[in-house]
């Protein structure tokens, strides 16, 4: 049988046991789980340092590895089923389970209680840390001390997705990123959405797929309403206005939906292919 690469963990070589009977490979197994434990990893369908990549795992996330090799692990992502290789080094056992998560768009770790110290690493929204205890405006964490006031608990949502979105407007455009350094049109989708506690697809031909309902494309818009095109989605700010990572910004950037609309046909990826409503209006 044929089958999608990005969600299916199946290789010539080797594939997941739930998978036997189902695509053929050489051997069978089951997996281990491990956690993303580096601020973020990214995914790759090779094993290769210097190529692209199609993702990034963020800390706190969940993979079941299924082959390991010279510092590489592949395996598939449990928030969205991404299959992919991963910094060996990036990985740890599953335990302990994150408590909190970054609730703004990039939070900095340090090695103590203090915003005068030189930081660790960076945190990007949505990873999840596990606390290990409060410190004054501190929160004490395997990555180090992340300010207090950029976390919640695990369970927390946003009301408003497209807000969280708002708040990435400026950051760097990313193919296949997904953190606050870098971020694709599909990323910025999932990862907002993520945050109001919905679950979205990686890629944006899933996105089209899985997300919403269809609206025609003289319906009246609003706020939260999803545009595609034929490799490219982007998020309404009001009736008007587009929200969208791209490469001809080269960042998040919002615009008037009518001037985009005409550049992406010119330009990129042709004609809007349909637009999609989530639900009631935010």
């Amino acid at each position: 049988m044929t089958f999608d690469r990005r969600i299916t963990p199946a290789r010539g070589d080797i594939a997941a046991e739930h998978l036997r009977g189902k695509v053929e490979a050489e051997r069978y197994v089951l997996g281990c789980p491990r956690r993303i434990v580096a601020p973020s990893a990214p995914l790759r369908p090779n094993p290769q340092p210097d190529g692209s990549y199609d993702t990034e795992a963020l800390a706190g996330e969940l993979v079941t590895i299924y082959d390991e090799d010279e510092g590489w692990a592949w395996g598939q992502l449990q928030r969205d089923g991404y299959v992919g290789w991963l910094s060996a080094n990036a990985l740890d056992e599953p335990s302990p389970a994150p408590t909190h998560r970054i609730a703004v768009p990039r939070s900095l770790a340090y090695p103590g209680a203090g915003f005068k110290l030189t930081p660790r690493s960076t945190l990007s929204l949505g990873a999840e840390v596990t606390v290990i205890r409060q410190v004054g405006d501190w929160c004490e964490t395997a990555h180090g001390f992340v300010f207090a006031a950029h976390l919640v608990e695990i369970g927390i949502r946003v009301a408003d997705w497209v807000s969280t979105a708002e708040s990435l407007l400026g950051t760097p455009y990313l193919w296949g990123g997904k953190t606050g350094a870098g971020i694709d049109c599909s990323g910025l989708v999932q990862l907002s959405l993520a945050q109001a506690g919905i679950t979205a697809p990686r890629d944006t031909d899933m996105q089209e797929v899985a997300l919403g309902a269809p609206l025609s494309k003289d319906a009246s818009l609003r706020r939260g309403d999803l545009v595609f095109w034929k490799g490219h989605v982007g998020i309404m700010r009001s009736a008007e206005t587009l929200l969208h990572a791209n490469a001809f910004h080269m960042a998040v950037a919002s615009e008037p939906l009518a001037g985009a609309t005409a550049r992406i046909a010119a330009r990129s990826f042709g004609a809007v292919t349909s637009i999609r409503r989530l639900g009631p209006s935010i």
